[in-house]
C-alpha cells in the first residue's frame, strides 16, 4: 500500500456565493451543477421529511449533504467519505453549512473491516473500491464529447487523469451506521460510491429496510448492475425510478430514486 494522499485543499466560490473547499474545483463545479440540476437529488431534497435523518454515503466533499441541508435545515445528516483528503474537505463544508452534521472517514459496503481503494488525485470523484482506468477514462470521454469538447483536447485532458494509488480505508457497512449513531429511522439514503452501489445495499440487515423511507443513487450500469439495484429496492417495498442526464447518454451512469410514496 502506498501512504495516504497528501493533495492539498483549495476552495471554490458556488454560484450561490458560498465558498467550499474541495481538491479539486473543475470537478467540484461539475458536481454541483449535477446536485442543484433538476434530477433526482433535488427532488429527494425537497421530499425529505424536514425533520428527518440523511445517510450520505460516498459524500465526496459534502456537495449533496450542503444542497440538502439548505432545503432542510432542521435535517440530521451522517456523512460517509473514505478518502483522508477528500474527508478533509467534507469536514469543513459540513462545519461551515451543515448544522450538526456529522462526518465519518470510512467506506460503506456489505462487511464491515477494511478494503484497498483507488484513489485518483486528479480525479476524487471516481476513486473507488472498484476503480476500472480503461472504463473511466471512456467514460469521461463520452461526458466530453457529449459537451462538444474535441477531440484532441479530450486527449489532452484524459491523459493521466486516472492514474491512481491505493490505500486501505476503513469500511462500515448502512446497518453498522444505524446502530453507531443510534439513528431510529433514516428519511433518505443517499448513495454515490463509484461501482460500489450494490454492496452498500448488501449491507442493510433486513431488520433495517423498513426504517428507510427513499434511496437516491448512482448506478453504474455494468453487468445488471442498475436492474440488481432496483430489483432490491423494489422488494424492500419502495418504488422506483430510473433517469440518465443528456450529458451522460451513452454511458453506463444512471440516476435511481425509490420511495414509499
Amino acid at each position: 500500500m502506498t501512504g495516504l494522499p497528501t493533495v492539498g485543499r483549495r476552495q471554490l466560490r458556488l454560484p450561490d456565493g458560498r465558498l467550499v473547499w474541495c481538491t479539486r474545483p473543475g470537478e467540484a463545479s461539475l458536481m454541483w451543477r449535477e446536485v442543484s440540476g433538476d434530477g433526482f437529488y433535488r427532488r429527494a431534497a425537497r421530499q425529505l421529511r424536514p425533520d428527518g435523518v440523511m445517510f450520505d454515503i460516498g459524500a465526496n466533499i459534502g456537495l449533496v449533504s450542503i444542497a440538502v441541508a439548505a432545503a432542510n435545515p432542521d435535517v440530521r445528516i451522517i456523512a460517509a467519505e473514505p478518502v483522508p483528503d477528500t474527508f478533509e474537505c467534507l469536514l469543513a463544508n459540513l462545519g461551515q453549512y451543515v448544522l450538526g452534521g456529522v462526518a465519518v472517514r470510512t467506506a460503506v459496503a456489505a462487511t464491515a473491516g477494511a478494503q484497498p481503494l483507488t484513489y485518483y488525485p486528479d480525479a476524487p470523484g471516481n476513486s473507488s473500491l472498484y476503480a476500472d482506468r480503461q472504463a473511466d477514462d471512456a467514460l469521461t470521454r463520452t461526458f466530453m464529447r457529449n459537451g462538444g469538447v474535441d477531440e484532441e483536447s479530450i486527449d489532452l485532458l484524459i491523459g493521466g487523469l486516472h492514474e491512481g494509488r491505493t490505500i486501505e480505508v476503513p469500511v462500515t457497512t448502512v446497518s453498522g451506521l444505524f446502530r453507531e449513531y443510534g439513528v431510529e429511522r433514516v428519511a433518505l439514503l443517499k448513495v454515490d460510491v463509484e461501482r460500489a452501489e450494490l454492496d452498500v445495499l448488501r449491507g442493510i440487515e433486513a431488520a433495517d429496510w423498513p426504517r428507510i423511507d427513499a434511496v437516491v443513487a448512482e448506478v453504474h450500469d455494468e453487468q445488471g448492475r442498475l436492474a440488481e439495484f432496483c430489483d432490491l429496492l423494489a422488494a424492500a417495498g419502495l418504488s422506483v425510478e430510473t433517469r440518465q442526464d443528456p450529458s451522460l447518454g451513452g454511458t453506463e451512469l444512471y440516476e435511481v430514486y425509490g420511495d414509499r410514496s
